[in-house]
């Protein structure tokens, strides 16, 4: 078929099927595909969306000497009608079918019961697997009949789904109304999707098969979080749709969520993958850098907690050994929030009260008497009294200590403790804001910066809103012309003595009466309200006071 219009989905869609061809995937235009006997994919109608040829064959080639009843079983499994599932739910059974393989039970010759799992996909090589890429793939459903731009199998199954549109068009247009439509039209397409991308050429995302059209996100980069971001459909097929990318994306970067009574599957982002890829390869040199995996940057509001679930899941999955992974916080609400994190995914599936640490003592025996993946613990369990040394916890080399927003004055305080209680343990910490100057220690612990996704990049891939100042009202003013920089000096030592104490309220209490007066405040309250009420938008808003008693106060303004 020969494509006359340089911006058009046929001129888009030969090229990227010529793209596919460079990253080493079989190709073909399906659009006049036979059905029946001697069928060109071996489909015998249009309702089948796995290609079990494929899939036969691929069965055998990683199960040497799989018996034909155990084989059968694998593909009836696999193939076999899920529509009485929700959408999602659906998925989901299959995604752990062909991440785990399939567990199938038959009667031998001699009439003996057998039980095997079936590998469907070769995670650890992937040119072991079969990879075919078809245009024009026609789908039948119960609503009536589709034809897919460009659709990806592995070893038969569809896992990858691509829709096209003209250069001149809305690429939100082919979520709304294209991909929506097919999703209604051909369900059962969907139960085996890994992921989704949407592309009109000079603009392409990515997204699950239950993301809103806001989740769906650019992908700019391809091999490392240190290139120029560029974004085509080129970047995002060799960034995703490479053999070894792919699979670890759909192996390593896929969690169902559990949440609010839905559950939603998640596949990470680009600036996810590339960051968990190198802590990851951190963890394998453990040895050189000492134990400092180093420290995760990634702003708020990028997904920072998921990327610990992706991390630590890696880890165990990938790298060899009876690893225990302590994610420590500094709030008791924030430890509750990562373990409900943790607990949604299906990474912990332990009993709350049997993994989150009570006491040193409590943490000691999880860790050393009892076998467990994830342990709970808040920071102020490395609290001692008087100096005093912090007692050793664990001599164990294959604990990863996962530290939230790990450069907090607390965590200054405490590190000594740590590394003394786990003296051979590896540190990661995970901070949505960048290390500031004075806090040389947290590098001390974590070592650098091993991932760095900062704020400006995450409102450019709009995963974040953009922030504003402005300066208001100035009518206070301080002779004190040093104030910000002795304020925060003092605020920076944390767990104050009482000598502290006093210095804090000798140095602060002038200044304090001075911001918190009435008349100021009234001002402020007077202005917040008249600002707000007049924006012309419906908005939320976050008002912050220097202590409780003033939040108190401007409340009740």
């Amino acid at each position: 078929m020969t494509y006359t219009d340089p911006d058009g989905e046929g001129t888009l869609e030969f090229n990227t099927m010529e793209l596919f061809k460079s990253l080493g995937w079989a190709v073909a235009d399906c659009y006049h595909e036979t059905f029946g006997v001697g069928a060109t994919l071996g489909r015998d109608n249009t309702a089948q969306v796995v290609l079990e040829p494929r899939l036969r064959e691929a069965i055998a080639k990683q199960n040497p000497g799989l018996s034909t009843p155990a084989l059968d079983l694998a593909v009836t499994e696999l193939a076999k009608d899920r529509s009485i599932l929700s959408p999602v739910r659906a998925n989901q059974e299959v995604y752990q079918l062909l991440k785990d393989g399939v567990k199938v039970t038959f009667r031998t010759a001699d009439e003996e019961e057998a039980i095997e799992v079936v590998k469907i996909i070769d995670w650890e090589t992937p040119e072991n697997n079969d990879f075919f890429l078809a245009s024009q793939f026609w789908i039948s459903g119960d609503y009536g009949k589709k034809r897919v731009d460009l659709l990806g199998f592995v070893n038969g199954i569809p896992m990858l789904f691509i829709e096209l549109k003209a250069s001149h068009k809305a690429l939100e247009n082919a979520y709304k109304h294209n991909l929506s439509d097919y999703k209604s039209t051909v369900p059962q397409l969907f139960w085996y999707n890994a992921t989704v991308i949407l592309s009109n050429g000079s603009k392409s995302k990515i997204g699950s098969v239950t993301a809103g059209w806001e989740h769906f996100a650019e992908w700019k980069k391809i091999n490392d979080e240190g290139e120029e971001g560029v974004v085509s459909l080129e970047t995002i097929v060799r960034g995703v749709c490479d053999k070894t990318r792919l699979l670890d994306l759909v192996e390593n970067f896929t969690i169902f969520s559990e949440g609010k009574g839905e559950t939603a599957k998640l596949v990470a982002k680009n600036h996810q993958f590339l960051g968990v890829n190198r802590a990851l390869n951190a963890v394998q040199e453990i040895k050189q850098n000492q134990g400092k995996i180093g420290v995760f940057w990634h702003t708020q509001g990028s997904g920072k907690s998921f990327s610990m679930v992706f991390f630590s899941q890696k880890v165990l999955r990938k790298l060899t050994g009876n690893w225990t992974f302590l994610i420590v916080t500094d709030r008791e609400d924030l430890d509750g929030q990562i373990y409900k994190n943790f607990a949604s995914t299906g990474a912990v599936i332990e009993k709350e009260e049997h993994v989150r640490a009570q006491s040193a003592e409590h943490l000691k025996r999880l860790l050393d008497t009892e076998d467990h993946r994830y342990l709970f613990t808040l920071i102020q369990k490395f609290r001692t009294d008087n100096g005093e040394a912090y007692p050793k916890l664990s001599d164990r080399s294959d604990i990863i200590v996962i530290t939230d927003e790990a450069h907090r004055s607390q965590y200054d305080t405490f590190a000594l403790n740590m590394r003394n209680a786990l003296p051979n343990a590896a540190f990661i910490g995970f901070t949505g804001t960048p290390l500031m100057a004075g806090e040389e220690r947290t590098k001390e612990v974590f070592g650098d910066y091993i991932s760095v996704y900062n704020f400006k990049q995450s409102i450019d891939d709009g995963n974040t809103v953009p922030l504003y100042y402005e300066n208001r009202i100035p009518e206070l003013q301080l002779v004190n012309e040093n104030l910000a920089e002795d304020i925060a000096e003092i605020i920076e030592s944390a767990d104050l003595s009482d000598d502290q104490q006093a210095k804090l309220e000798r140095e602060f209490a002038r200044e304090y009466h001075l911001i918190t007066r009435e008349d100021r405040l009234e001002k402020i309250a007077e202005d917040l309200v008249a600002h707000y009420t007049g924006r012309g938008v419906l908005a939320k808003a976050m008002v912050i006071s220097i202590d409780k008693a003033t939040a108190v106060r401007m409340y009740d303004k």
